[in-house]
């Protein structure tokens, strides 16, 4: 049997996790820098097939700090029988690096950490991040994902939740986790650097919109709402910056409202440099876990015109009265008028929502939180 690791010899971490992009690969990069600042030796195996340069840099940046590697290997967004062969790679390099923690990222990585881990090995954690879970029962693809979810249930021995919201939604659409392993809430968390002010460009549009350009995040809701008050004498402008697989047909959307002087699409890039390419950012999202662009744009004080879904009501705390319901485009005109004829009340607003995002929201609490939960699912399990 492999040894216990004492509360204070450094660890072993290998996280697992599919695509190299968006909130999922900020989330690892965080915790890869703060567990190697701390001593412990951190791995990492994911996806080869997507990122890019995007994430070949990244990659390039703390690849210093990973003392067990960066292995990266074919891992296909849909199941399939590649699948197996990746489960195979990931089971032969956690034999090679034999960490104290596996840590899986997202349902397609953490099938993979928990398929491949040794019952008798090291810890077994999956942090959801939402996405499956987030699959209707009506879609064919949900039922799979939801059976298979309950299906590694068992191989579970730590659950880490990123919001009280997903540890809800995976309790009512999986299964409880007493019993089968330790389930904890650990917040993302954001720098003490991006608690600076964003200056506002000097083209700035009224509205900004950051994020996946996919039918869940709620842009046609939002182009919808821009063309309506446009007509109704409010002369909006917008940029929307991201990508995903409904992007042509946002664009598309765009162009039969007349909007084509009015929004602008740009592609990803820093979540700081879009910032200032707005006076408001508006998300408008029918569904999250817990946003990291919520928590950057708060932690920056840029205004914000946000749905009440998912974990966002954890961030606002006390001013989650501000949060608009989703799916509303009423609502969701309302509040951008309010938004565009009252900037003082938004910017006292975004004033106070970044103090409590610097007191309670911090990569220091997440990182420290989240090897305490480590510690305490090695004992249980040893």
């Amino acid at each position: 049997m492999r040894r216990m690791a004492s509360a204070d010899r450094p660890l072993k971490i290998l996280h697992v996790f599919r695509a190299p992009i968006g909130g999922l690969f900020r989330h690892v990069l965080d915790l890869v820098k703060g567990q190697s600042a701390r001593g412990h030796s951190v791995g990492i195996i994911a996806d080869s097939l997507t990122g890019g340069d995007f994430a070949d840099k990244e990659f390039s940046g703390i690849r210093a700090s990973l003392a067990l590697g960066l292995n990266r290997i074919p891992m296909a967004r849909q199941v399939g029988l590649g699948d197996i062969t990746a489960t195979l790679q990931v089971r032969r390099l956690i034999g090679q690096l034999a960490p104290n923690v596996v840590h899986g990222h997202g349902a397609k990585g953490a099938a993979y950490a928990r398929l491949a881990a040794p019952r008798h090995g090291p810890v077994r954690v999956y942090t959801p991040h939402g996405g499956s879970l987030h699959f209707p029962d009506s879609a064919l693809s949900g039922r799979i994902y939801i059976a298979m979810e309950k299906v590694l249930r068992p191989l579970t021995d730590l659950f880490l939740f990123e919001s009280a919201y997903i540890a809800r939604l995976y309790g009512e659409r999986v299964g409880a986790t007493e019993g089968i392993g330790i389930a904890r809430i650990v917040h993302n968390g954001v720098s003490e650097q991006e608690g600076s002010n964003v200056e506002t460009a000097p083209d700035a549009t009224d509205l900004v919109y950051i994020g996946e350009m996919r039918e869940l995040k709620g842009v046609h809701l939002l182009l919808d709402a821009i063309a309506t008050l446009r007509q109704s004498g409010l002369p909006l402008t917008a940029t929307l910056v991201g990508d995903g697989p409904d992007r042509d047909a946002l664009k598309a959307q765009s162009a039969r409202l007349g909007l084509d002087g009015a929004v602008r699409f740009l592609m990803p890039m820093p979540a700081r440099k879009a910032f200032a390419l707005g006076r408001i950012l508006v998300v408008p999202s029918l569904g999250e876990s817990l946003p990291y662009i919520v928590l950057e744009a708060a932690a920056a004080a840029r205004p914000l015109v946000a749905t009440n879904v998912g974990g966002i009501p954890e961030i606002f705390g006390p001013q989650a009265y501000l949060l608009i319901a989703p799916n509303d485009i009423r609502a969701l005109m309302g509040a951008i008028a309010n938004a565009i004829n009252d900037p003082e009340t938004m910017q006292a607003a975004a004033r106070t929502l970044q103090s409590r995002i610097k007191s309670d929201f911090s990569i220091r609490r997440m990182v420290d939180s989240g090897l305490a939960a480590y510690r305490e699912a090695i004992r249980a399990k040893h």
